[in-house]
């Protein structure tokens, strides 16, 4: 029976290993944010059913496990959280809705059934326009911030300029999402209470999953703007990134390819999204750390102008299972340690 478990994690001694030149972290847990109305206001426009207890008032980061993990993969969904911090929604110009469209909608809820087949599913809480997992941690624009930033910030990216850095400057649509300047001290604290618990919690479950099996699969998986995925010779589905082979076996790659493409689906790999920092970071094959990043075109389950799922998306979330299950049935065969 697979149980759901929310964390906030201490800072730990893997932060010299997360953060180049890293300030000092607090070991202390953040103060939980209170559940106003504006909160719960905001939760319902985005159509989730609101328990308190299970908002980001509790924990940026959650893992769904299974009662004990059977093979040697992870699922993992760092863009698809959706609880709104009070004084982030304060701070931005936009209005709850155009703030979501930079939201992978729903896709952790996708990929749900990933501990019915004995493997962990990580997501974040807290959404990618607040604060981005799949970035480095200081990767920020100065022109975003009130005060100088430290020369350690990695302030040339082509992230940071396209507006997308760990703390955006615009949502997916392109559109501003402050009012106002930010102080370095507001993207320290999203870095500490937001982005090092996730990844603290990713690299703790890869560390435990190879201690098991002698290797690891993690799935990185995102949604794409339909818009995104079309390319001379028919609009791509689904994306795999695999850094161009070299974060994951290609077996793999080729195999959850296969796998889609019977579904009937038109599947893509590494054009245009070769994998982002997660699949790039951790994705280190000879150390038998395999990542794979899965993009899937929004058009297919949901409505990207209203941010609601469409009738399809029971469909489309059967077939995932699928996925899910024949990538747990051949993990070992395709990843012998």
């Amino acid at each position: 029976m697979a149980g759901t478990v929310i964390l906030m994690r201490r800072a730990g001694n893997r932060a010299a290993r997360l953060f180049p030149n890293p300030p000092h972290f607090s070991a202390q847990h953040a103060p939980l944010p209170r559940d106003t109305a504006a909160r719960r206001r905001l939760n319902r426009e985005m159509d989730l059913p609101v328990a308190p207890a299970l908002t980001l008032e509790t924990a940026p980061v959650m893992i769904s496990r299974p009662a004990h993990q059977l093979v040697p993969v992870i699922f993992a969904s760092p863009h698809s959280g959706r609880s709104y911090p009070e004084d982030f929604l304060a701070a931005a110009r936009l209005d709850p809705l155009s703030l979501r469209r930079s939201e992978d909608g729903f896709v952790d809820d996708l990929f749900a059934a990933a501990p019915v087949h004995g493997a962990p599913l990580l997501s974040a809480t807290f959404p990618r326009a607040f604060c981005d997992a799949n970035r480095e941690p200081w990767e920020l624009d100065p022109a975003m911030f009130a005060d100088q930033l430290p020369p350690w910030v990695n302030t040339t990216s082509a992230r940071v300029g396209a507006g997308l850095g760990t703390i955006a400057r615009i949502v997916a649509s392109g559109e501003t999402i402050y009012r106002g300047k930010l102080s370095f001290a507001e993207a320290e604290r999203r870095v500490r209470e937001f982005w090092q618990p996730f990844h603290e919690t990713l690299e703790a479950l890869i560390a435990g999953t190879r201690a098991m099996f002698g290797v690891c699969l993690l799935v990185d998986c995102h949604s794409m703007p339909s818009h995104g995925a079309g390319r001379p010779g028919g609009k791509a589905e689904f994306v795999l990134g695999d850094a161009h082979g070299t974060a994951c076996n290609p077996l793999v790659t080729q195999f959850i390819e296969r796998t889609l493409s019977d579904l009937g689906y038109v599947v893509r790999r590494n054009d245009p999204y070769a994998g982002g920092y997660i699949t790039r970071h951790y994705g280190r094959p000879r150390e038998q750390v395999h990542v794979v990043q899965l993009e899937i075109a929004r058009e297919l389950y949901m409505d990207e102008t209203r941010i609601e799922r469409l009738p399809r998306f029971a469909a489309v979330q059967r077939d995932m299972t699928r996925l899910i299950e024949a990538i747990a049935q051949s993990a070992v065969a395709l990843l012998p340690a």
